[in-house]
């Protein structure tokens, strides 16, 4: 059983049906009234090595997470991610 959010952040998000890789979780969703998990968020690929910055996040709700393991999250989105655009962090 996950207690932290730091224990999901060690683990990787693979989808079950491609075999695709959706990187490690960066981010998650609480609904403040509920008090519970919305949503897991994955950075998206990193351009050019990651000097051109990264595609959109990868947003997974929690219901299509499958299963939860000890080194990787399975989800069972079939393909039909949501994308959310990437904050950009100005210089200071």
């Amino acid at each position: 059983m996950i207690q932290y959010f730091s224990e999901l952040r060690c683990k990787e998000v693979i989808d079950v049906h491609s075999g695709f890789r959706l990187g490690y979780v960066c981010d998650a969703e609480f609904d403040d009234a509920e008090g519970r998990l919305i949503s897991l968020v994955t950075p998206g690929r990193a351009k050019l090595f990651g000097l051109l910055g990264r595609e959109d996040d990868y947003v997974i709700p929690w219901g299509c997470i499958a299963r939860i393991g000890g080194d990787i999250i399975l989800v069972d989105a079939k393909g039909d991610y949501q994308r959310r655009k990437r904050r950009r962090h100005g210089f200071i």
